[in-house]
């Protein structure tokens, strides 16, 4: 720390070259912690997916659906400790405009489904209504909050694909609970509504189901639990297809595109243009004070203290610039997750996103700090003071 105030003096030495270095670093840092968001949001909460979980849907499509009988054959496979099913609803709220149709709406098993997503957090008096109710639905805390929505109201959905006996589309919920992630990443934007109560009331499609969802003991023996469960039905007029639930998101993603390729390239252009910004900065300082590193040699200091000074200011270069833009970003992200919380529910900087950028931090000041403290070290001080 003794030596800080001389590293600062050498930032302040040239003023608006060391403040438009940082910036350049700053803004670069900025877009690292949108694109790490970007990465996060497109991911679908694929990094959270449990590894004890397995999906089974149609061997075709998703959009084909299972008979309801499956669930009883598949409970029963060797290893398999909870099945469940889901499905798409696909409902529109109020105005179309406001993509309330992006959004998971489910018939589901309740007390099984809850069960199967412990991260979903419902208080014990909120499942209970629900159980009570069979127009009865829960939604997840970023939901009821665009929607404004509150305990006990009533949520009309005009329905997409699926019609009631009756011939209409409008199908209405009570809101008996409003649940929460455990974790930063869980998805809070579910709808989820009684199955009992949908195939009862729908028009058409009794009997059947979106997929299963299922809980296994040991994750190790998931590829033969799932050729087991694809097994049981292969030649059957609903043959299935079982995956792991991280397997079925992350291929929902790679449909958008494969948004980690793109932003790695990105960021790697980016990161080697503030390499060369950074470095030429650096590497022009050294050359402007050579006569003082000679002084400094003169005076008693070792070679490696005269490398490790340049080092440092080259580390104090990037901290100011990275550390900066990671703090920028993190509210930037904030609101431009808000603003965008209907189409991308899952939009914020992860942990492990701010760790990268740490270590990218580091990385930046160590590389553009070398080749210069290289220079300043082999400098010999009689060499140094003949070019004053």
């Amino acid at each position: 720390m003794r030596y800080l105030p001389i590293l600062l003096a050498n930032l302040r030495r040239k003023k608006v070259r060391t403040a438009f270095t940082v910036l350049s670093i700053l803004i670069a840092f900025v877009l690292f912690g949108l694109l790490t968001a970007i990465r996060q949001a497109f991911s679908f909460g694929a990094e959270l997916a449990g590894a004890d979980r397995l999906i089974t849907t149609h061997k075709t499509s998703i959009i084909i659906s299972l008979p309801k009988s499956y669930q009883d054959q598949i409970a029963r496979v060797p290893g398999v400790t909870l099945a469940t099913h889901a499905g798409w609803f696909g409902g529109v709220y109020q105005n179309p405009d406001r993509r309330f149709q992006n959004l998971f709406q489910a018939p589901i098993e309740p007390a099984a489904y809850m069960k199967m997503y412990p991260e979903y957090k419902l208080p014990p008096e909120q499942m209970a209504a629900w159980l009570a109710d069979r127009e009865g639905a829960v939604v997840g805390r970023k939901t009821a909050e665009n929607f404004g929505w509150k305990i006990g109201d009533r949520v009309p959905i005009q329905a997409t694909i699926w019609s009631k006996k009756d011939g209409t589309k409008l199908w209405e919920f009570n809101l008996r609970g409003i649940y929460d992630g455990e974790q930063k990443g869980t998805d809070t934007t579910q709808f989820l509504f009684r199955y009992d109560y949908f195939d009862e009331a729908r028009q058409f499609g009794q009997g059947t189901v979106g997929w299963y969802l299922l809980k296994i003991a040991d994750p190790e023996k998931a590829p033969a639990i799932a050729r087991a469960i694809d097994d049981q039905f292969a030649n059957s007029p609903y043959e299935t297809k079982t995956t792991t639930e991280k397997a079925l998101i992350q291929g929902w993603a790679d449909q958008v595109g494969d948004i980690g390729a793109i932003i790695t390239a990105i960021v790697s252009v980016v990161f080697f243009i503030l390499l060369l910004v950074a470095g030429n900065t650096m590497a022009q300082a050294v050359r402007e004070r050579t006569s003082e590193l000679a002084v400094l040699k003169t005076l008693g200091f070792t070679n490696r203290k005269v490398m490790g000074m340049v080092l440092a200011e080259s580390l104090l270069l990037a901290v100011l610039g990275g550390g900066l833009g990671l703090l920028l970003a993190w509210p930037i992200v904030t609101v431009v997750g808000g603003l965008l919380s209907t189409m991308l529910p899952i939009f914020y900087l992860p942990a492990k996103g701010v760790a990268m950028g740490v270590a990218l931090i580091l990385v930046l000041g160590l590389v553009t700090g070398f080749l210069p403290g290289l220079q300043a070290m082999r400098l010999r001080i009689v060499d140094a003071l003949r070019r004053v």
